[in-house]
């Protein structure tokens, strides 16, 4: 049904882009609240723990290859019952795509284009998703390489030019929080850039040429974004403060504008603007190629793309009426979507782990 292959250099690229996604605006915010001057060690702390949830994706990955994560359950829990997992894996990255046109549209409308109604920047969003799906996940992993490499040099132009602003006495007291708050923080972090990955066993080992190369690239991507996250908290708590840093919506868009050299370059938050472009673009790419693969496969569909153009017009529709304001959004994120990505993400791996291990315990004692 599905010969697209990427290699692992590709899916490195993808798993760097996914792993930063909507953290390198919204997620300093958050661990500032929690952890005040601290927040970089929570960083550091969730990137960590996040690479111990990568290590079961890919330790689930290598038991079996050629598979994608609907494959995997099917053989490990039946047809059934197997197909009745996969609809709830698939829930995931349908919903957590349209919340992504929420986030970008929010951004646009009240940072950049207050005029313009967010409808507008979401069909708009809708029209270059789908574009990018159809052409599959060669083309996606092609264009990946080169959007990176623009990301970075905007990343490497935003640090160097706001280093002058920064005031270390505004990381002290350092380590003033408890264990329990740092770890309690991490969670968010550890969510939207590790268990979310989950989605990324639709892609590896199945459709990546490189199987145990690319289990490399699943850490090393991991823990590449892991360090742009870090690097922003860390610029974020030194040039606004914690306080302030917590007060804001986008912390890092708020950042790019204190840049001030020389009084020639100033306000350059367009470079925040362009990497969360390019970043919030992929990952939305990469959940929605999961869903409509998902589907397909469940469905024993021939082609995924016949899908496409109607479920993403569904999802564009479902974020429009999802969120009646940013505080009933706030609430959902912390009730809704955080444990919806640890029941998927994390515990029911964590069970796919153990009866794997366990049918083949039973298999080699029957033989």
């Amino acid at each position: 049904m599905n010969n697209e292959k990427i290699n692992a250099r590709q899916f490195l690229v993808l798993v760097t882009l996914f792993t930063i996604g909507t953290t390198i605006l919204v997620v300093p915010s958050g661990l500032a609240a929690e952890a005040k001057q601290d927040a970089w060690i929570v960083a550091i702390v969730g990137t960590v723990i996040g690479l111990l949830v990568i290590w079961i994706y890919n330790t689930i990955a290598l038991r079996f290859p050629n598979m994608t994560f609907i494959g995997i359950n099917e053989k490990i829990f039946g047809k059934w019952l197997g197909k009745t997992v996969s609809l709830l894996f698939v829930s995931m990255p349908l919903l957590y795509t349209s919340i992504l046109f929420i986030y970008n549209g929010n951004f646009l409308a009240t940072q950049m284009m207050p005029d313009t109604p967010i409808p507008a920047f979401t069909m708009l969003m809708v029209i270059i998703l789908v574009m990018g799906v159809r052409l599959g996940l060669e083309t996606i992993g092609r264009s990946a390489e080169i959007f990176i490499v623009f990301f970075f040099v905007l990343f490497i132009i935003l640090v160097v030019f706001i280093t002058p602003q920064i005031k270390f006495e505004n990381i002290q007291p350092v380590f003033e929080v408890d264990i329990k708050t740092i770890l309690r923080a991490s969670l968010y972090l550890i969510v939207t850039s590790s268990v979310n990955s989950v989605i990324l066993l639709m892609n590896f080992p199945a459709l990546v040429n490189q199987p145990k190369e690319a289990k490399k690239s699943f850490y090393i991507g991991n823990i590449i974004g892991g360090l742009v996250i870090i690097i922003i908290t860390v610029l974020c708590i030194l040039v606004l403060g914690a306080d302030n840093t917590a007060r804001q919506t986008y912390p890092s868009f708020i950042l790019a504008r204190e840049i001030n050299v020389g009084n020639f370059v100033q306000r350059i938050e367009g470079t925040i603007a362009i990497m969360w472009f390019i970043t919030i673009y992929f990952k939305m790419t990469l959940y929605f190629y999961a869903s409509v693969l998902g589907i397909a496969q469940i469905f024993n569909l021939k082609h995924y793309r016949p899908l496409i153009l109607p479920l993403g017009m569904v999802l564009a529709d479902l974020s429009f009426t999802m969120y009646e304001d940013v505080v009933k959004q706030q609430d959902f994120d912390v009730k809704v979507t955080i444990p919806h990505s640890l029941i998927i993400g994390l515990f029911l791996p964590l069970i796919m782990l153990v009866v794997s291990v366990f049918q083949k315990e039973t298999i080699e004692e029957k033989e």
